[in-house]
């Protein structure tokens, strides 16, 4: 009889240590969580900490690429922001060595990337809604109000430029649009489509402006030079450029799961063209891309709070 009741107590002892030790497992599993970042605070856990995100150089990419780097990294994250050329930055997004672009123009700009990349893609949708883009000239060339004078060579504007249209990053979604659509549609064959680069193209437009001569180039809203100088589009009657674009963001694949939060954010980061060509001018000023963000994040609580209200 003393026997089994030591065998009983045995038995019950070593079944409450591996209770014990399970309960000890599950708090540091516990632990383990918290240090990976989850929701201990209220809202959802960061997940992957270090996120990447591509932009072009277009002024508008710099400036809202900014602006959701710093709401991003107000909530933990940290973000390497890459510029590249828009072939890399669609590749980057598919293959998910990036995870995310806030820089995306479509229906119309982008056509073509987001045909071949979509299936591999994320779409969150518009962040910046209605943005036109087109062939663009100075308020003092009157006499030049659509693509079809440049045909025509209306008041000598193909002798006065040379023939040329001051473009900008080869390869890029509006560049590929006027090679392949606009000049095509309009019958440019004298004209040569010049790239250079979306800086570049802002200084000759400036230093044309300054002399007030002829000139002719690439451009979108919102855009800093807008601001600046009087500038009109070319009227397009054959719609080649299609109605505006928006400006969207996408994400790679498993970036929900991979970091909620910050997939909650990007999902409901939105900007006025207002807003974000405020940011762009001053960055146009001389003010560093990354401080013009933060002055604006920092001045805008009650929008910056609208992209964080899904992750409490």
């Amino acid at each position: 009889m003393i026997k089994h009741t030591k065998l009983l107590a045995f038995t019950i002892l070593l079944m409450l240590t591996m209770i014990v030790a399970a309960c000890g497992g599950n708090d540091s599993s516990s632990e383990n969580s918290s240090d990976k970042g989850d929701n201990s605070d209220g809202k959802l856990k960061l997940g992957q900490e270090e996120l990447t995100i591509p932009y072009v150089s277009w002024p508008s990419a710099i400036a809202s690429s900014n602006v959701v780097k710093v709401a991003l990294e107000n909530q933990g994250y940290d973000v390497n922001l890459k510029q590249v050329n828009s072939g890399a930055m669609y590749t980057g997004i598919a293959d998910q060595s990036a995870d995310s672009s806030v820089c995306i123009w479509l229906p119309n700009t982008d056509a073509d990337y987001w045909a071949k990349y979509k299936e591999d893609i994320e779409m969150l949708g518009p962040n910046v809604e209605g943005t036109p883009l087109g062939l663009v000239v100075p308020k003092y060339m009157e006499d030049v109000n659509s693509i079809k004078d440049l045909a025509k060579n209306t008041h000598s504007v193909g002798d006065k430029t040379e023939w040329t249209i001051t473009g900008i990053e080869p390869g890029s979604g509006q560049m590929e649009v006027t090679k392949n659509q606009v000049m095509k549609d309009y019958g440019l064959d004298k004209w040569t489509l010049q790239s250079s680069s979306s800086a570049a193209m802002a200084t000759s437009l400036g230093e044309a402006i300054k002399n007030e001569e002829p000139i002719v180039v690439t451009l979108w809203s919102p855009h800093w030079s807008f601001s600046k100088w009087d500038l009109k589009y070319l009227d397009d009657p054959k719609n080649s450029y299609g109605d505006s674009d928006d400006i969207n963001t996408i994400v790679r694949q498993g970036l929900k799961k991979d970091a909620p939060r910050a997939y909650e954010i990007l999902d409901q980061f939105a900007l006025t063209k207002d807003e974000l060509e405020s940011v762009m001018v001053k960055i146009n000023n001389g003010m560093e891309p990354a401080k013009a963000a933060q002055e604006w994040v920092d001045k805008n609580e009650d929008t910056v709070n609208e992209w964080y209200k899904t992750i409490k």
